[in-house]
């Protein structure tokens, strides 16, 4: 998130503290925030819940946030960027066992930051958010469409290949591994996907030369 959109969508703070003891104070809110927006989801949750949650009094709260809304944006932060797929290299090797293993590490992170949990609920909700989102998605999607544009130039592809489709087609995917998950109670194999991935974009030869 670019400092532009960062002060358009999250507004001044009340205050931003310079002491320590403060910092700790609005670190802990964070934290208590971020636990129960992914306990239990971004609408049922309130300031009160989440000041009583960090031991704290509303009015601390307050202080330091607007609103649920400016904290949990506070959250998101620098973190948007790192909830998107992250950007395959075609240049590589083995490009198969290079994407499987940026993956694999690329959702161990999501589900630590989990924020990825509220991101989909907050979106109905915020126009403005889901907007920075559609921009994030779009230089993405033009990042990985230059590596597969370079790659076919190079001759290793598909030729009959619709790059700019293909590109869409490996987001649309990756983007919704943590739905496939949470529906199907089943953990990725992030070789077979690297595997499925990587057939879209290479002939066979390619992948065994």
């Amino acid at each position: 998130m670019s400092e532009h959109e960062d002060r358009q969508l999250v507004g001044t703070f009340p205050i931003m503290p310079k002491q320590e003891r403060a910092q700790q104070k609005r670190n802990t809110l964070l934290e208590s925030g971020r636990e129960l927006f992914i306990k239990n989801g971004y609408e049922p949750t309130t300031a009160k819940e989440i000041a009583t949650h960090a031991g704290v009094a509303i009015g601390t709260f307050y202080r330091y946030f607007s609103d649920k809304r400016q904290l949990l944006l506070a959250l998101l932060y620098n973190q948007l960027d790192k909830m998107l797929p992250p950007e395959p290299s075609w240049d590589n090797t083995n490009p198969e066992q290079f994407l499987a293993g940026i993956l694999e590490n690329h959702y161990q992170q999501l589900e630590q930051i989990g924020l990825h949990k509220v991101l989909t609920e907050l979106l109905i909700r915020d126009p403005e958010l889901a907007e920075v989102l559609i921009q994030s998605r779009k230089k993405w999607h033009a990042r990985i469409l230059s590596g597969l544009q370079l790659a076919k130039e190079k001759g290793v592809t598909w030729t009959d290949l619709d790059m700019e489709m293909v590109a869409w087609s490996i987001l649309v995917i990756l983007e919704n591994i943590p739905t496939k998950e949470k529906e199907s109670g089943l953990k990725t194999d992030y070789a077979e996907l690297a595997k499925l991935i990587c057939r879209m974009i290479f002939p066979p030869k390619e992948m065994t030369s």
